[in-house]
């Protein structure tokens, strides 16, 4: 009897790591109906440019107000990175509105750097991309540093938040330390290197980590002393919430990642039953460049990477150098794919590509005074 019963705890646990497999795949034929559902070949052009040419524009968010769109960005200005706020009638001509979050004075820690990231964007494929509160407050979350320059380390995770409809420029409240930093005790070796980036913050309806909110992010580290070929990869984990002010880190390990360069700026939607995060790569062993793709979830923990062809990749002079970093929604049957383009000379702006031919955009690249 004891023998029969240690058979069937180890069938039920068989069967059950089974199930728990099978619900963490995703299969290589569903992979492809993603594909041929968000790619867009098409690419209009740029939508957004700086207001003076030696700036640069990065890392679009796109959430929709009414019959308004809006877009948050960052710009670097030379001292650091800034949040401005930008509105769209259909998605195609963009009107800058100002500052969301500016340089600060004194000594805080953010007091150089502040990109911004809108929370909690409605994840649903094709619906209303309008932004979700939290105790009464929209939330953005952003990389920020004391230190002037492009990128400088240390670069630590912030919670910025307001109760006020942000349809217009104004700066937002934000939480007096980072929620997630490289002095943390929790720190993984895939973000040991002092600099924290992109973050997403969703909210998971079924509570697969068991808490209400998820931040994906990517963060340069590496787990061997002095290796410099290996310091400035990047690579996408997660952390979770029940407050939105208060964070931990979840799993031990990325859970996007390639062996080699940059797996960064995550973004997620939901198609159907499945979680689609659209991410950017760059510097691969096998690819050149910077390009967006996807990976697939079942439950937002584990994720099967696409291994087809880029949704954007550098084939027209505006993105000639890079074409990353994607903000991807469906409105009206037509997928919007916003991208960070990068042209040889350096200028840096807001793409789009779309899933049906919606022209040429009449906006370029304003062209670098030589010293």
């Amino acid at each position: 009897m004891k023998h029969l019963i240690n058979i069937c705890i180890s069938l039920f646990f068989s069967t059950f790591l089974f199930a728990q497999t099978e619900f963490a795949s995703v299969s290589q034929e569903e992979m492809q109906k993603i594909y041929e559902e968000v790619k867009t070949p098409y690419k209009y052009g740029l939508v957004v440019l700086p207001a003076d040419p030696s700036f640069q524009i990065d890392c679009p968010t796109i959430y929709r107000e009414g019959s308004m769109w809006y877009m948050t960005y960052i710009v670097f200005n030379g001292q650091g990175y800034e949040t401005y706020l930008a509105k769209s009638k259909n998605l195609l001509d963009w009107e800058t509105l100002g500052k969301q979050m500016s340089f600060g004075t004194g000594n805080g820690w953010d007091v150089s750097q502040k990109a911004g990231y809108n929370a909690l964007v409605d994840t649903e494929w094709g619906g209303n991309y309008k932004l979700h509160t939290y105790d009464g407050k929209y939330w953005m979350s952003y990389f920020g540093g004391s230190s002037v320059g492009y990128e400088p380390e240390p670069l630590a995770i912030g919670m910025a938040f307001t109760a006020k409809k942000p349809t217009s420029a104004f700066e937002w409240n934000r939480l007096p330390e980072p929620v997630l930093s490289n002095t943390d005790k929790d720190i993984r070796w895939w973000e040991n290197r002092n600099k924290l980036f992109k973050s997403y913050v969703i909210e998971d309806p079924q509570r697969n980590t068991g808490h209400r909110f998820i931040m994906y992010y990517n963060a340069v580290g590496d787990s061997l002393v002095n290796n410099k070929p290996t310091r400035w990869y990047e690579r996408i984990g997660m952390a979770v919430s029940d407050d939105m002010r208060s964070w931990k880190r979840y799993l031990t390990d990325p859970v996007v990642h390639h062996p080699v360069g940059i797996t960064g700026d995550p973004m997620i939607q939901r198609i159907n039953d499945t979680w689609v995060m659209f991410y950017f790569g760059a510097f691969w062993k096998d690819k050149k460049g910077a390009f967006n793709r996807f990976a697939a979830s079942k439950d937002l923990i584990h994720w099967t990477d696409w291994n087809g062809q880029d949704l954007i990749q550098s084939s027209t002079q505006f993105d000639e150098l890079y074409a990353h970093k994607s903000f991807v929604i469906k409105h009206k049957k037509v997928v919007y794919h916003f991208y960070c383009a990068v042209d040889k000379s350096g200028n840096r702006g807001i793409a789009l590509a779309t899933s049906n031919n919606l022209g040429k955009s009449p906006l370029q690249f304003t062209p670098k005074q030589k010293n």
